[in-house]
């Protein structure tokens, strides 16, 4: 077993951990397979978590994190506030390789949604990534980019309904959602419906 720096270990075991329930899910893996996963005993994975559950909601913690930092990794060199916006509503983290055993984990606290820990992880996750996507879409409101005849706090909340939406039957393997006969794709109609072209827009969008 190699030695690794606390911080270097904590990151190994939740990425075995993301990992372990993907596959087998919260409720089946087992702290023992937890340890034998990330190659070390269940003493040290004790040190660095006081259950399953800490070490669950770390990685709900995590996932919002990391969604957050590749957003605004992705954003840097925008030109403005629209560009900006595009940006995000064609990067939805559930369904690249490097997100998608943390929105699986994610999907899975649905089941444990009563253990309160869990939910309260949940709801902060979800309210910080909501703050990102409202404060990036009321900037292109005050720049006359996106409509303002609904609040950008109301949009924020459409992105994340649709982006879980189609990161879920992205998980279930639905061939063909999200994308028509033609090949237009749920992700340019909805750019087109918020930012559309300069021609498209009237008036009383950028009011």
């Amino acid at each position: 077993m190699t030695r690794l720096p606390a911080a270097q270990r904590k990151e190994q075991l939740l990425d075995r951990a993301a990992e372990l329930f993907a596959r087998h899910g919260y409720a089946r893996a087992t702290t023992a397979e937890l340890a034998r996963a990330a190659g070390v005993t269940e003493p040290i994975l004790y040190r660095h978590f006081d259950s399953k559950r800490d070490l669950f909601v770390a990685l709900i913690v995590r996932a919002g994190q990391r969604t957050i930092e590749t957003w605004e990794h992705h954003l840097a060199g925008a030109a403005d506030a629209a560009e900006r916006l595009k940006r995000l509503l064609g990067d939805n983290p559930m369904v690249t390789p490097e997100g998608r055993h943390d929105y699986l984990v994610l999907l899975q606290a649905i089941t444990e949604v009563d253990d309160t820990p869990i939910h309260d992880a949940i709801t902060t996750t979800f309210r910080n990534l909501h703050g990102f996507l409202r404060r990036e879409i009321e900037r292109a409101q005050a720049d006359h980019k996106v409509t303002s005849r609904y609040s950008g706090e109301l949009i924020a909340w459409l992105l994340i309904h649709i982006g879980l939406g189609y990161g879920s039957l992205s998980a279930l393997r639905v061939e063909g959602q999200g994308m028509d006969a033609s090949g237009s794709h749920v992700q340019d109609m909805l750019t087109r419906l918020l930012i559309g072209r300069a021609s498209d827009r009237r008036p009383e969008d950028a009011a």
